[in-house]
């Protein structure tokens, strides 16, 4: 099973928000990256990612679940990209800062260090457990 880092401005959807969505979960849509839609494109049913508030406290708070895979996104005029559905599972005891991530040399390699503007991004298992160890 593969991991991921999906990234929101709090301002526009929230972790908490996620979590008020309940078990039902929500779409993710809106990604206009091409390198972000491969990822979107990937994801299995079952597989976890990594919730990351960007621009606004740039730390990850949850882990949420895809329990739906990639479909149209309606909100995408051109019709090119498409979006899948996730849903709360556990928050971070101690959200993991960008800055917490940059300063452990174990995380150098991992795309959130080095391309941190991807919406949508691979997380490596060892990244993943390392990332699950460091929030508790």
């Amino acid at each position: 099973m593969a991991h991921w880092l999906l990234k929101s401005e709090p301002s526009s959807w929230s972790w908490q928000q996620q979590v008020e969505a309940g078990a039902k979960g929500t779409f993710w849509n809106g990604v206009r990256n091409h390198s972000a839609k491969l990822h979107l494109m990937a994801m299995k049913v079952g597989e976890t990612a990594f919730f990351y508030h960007s621009n606004e406290g740039k730390e990850i708070v949850g882990i949420v679940t895809i329990i739906k895979p990639y479909y149209p996104d309606p909100t995408d005029e051109s019709g090119k990209f498409g979006m899948v559905d996730v849903r709360a599972d556990t928050p971070l005891k101690h959200p993991v800062t960008l800055e917490a991530i940059k300063a452990e040399p174990r995380l150098k390699d991992m795309v959130l260090v080095n391309n941190s503007r991807l919406s949508v991004q691979p997380v490596t298992e060892a990244e993943w457990n390392l990332i699950c160890k460091m929030g508790g």
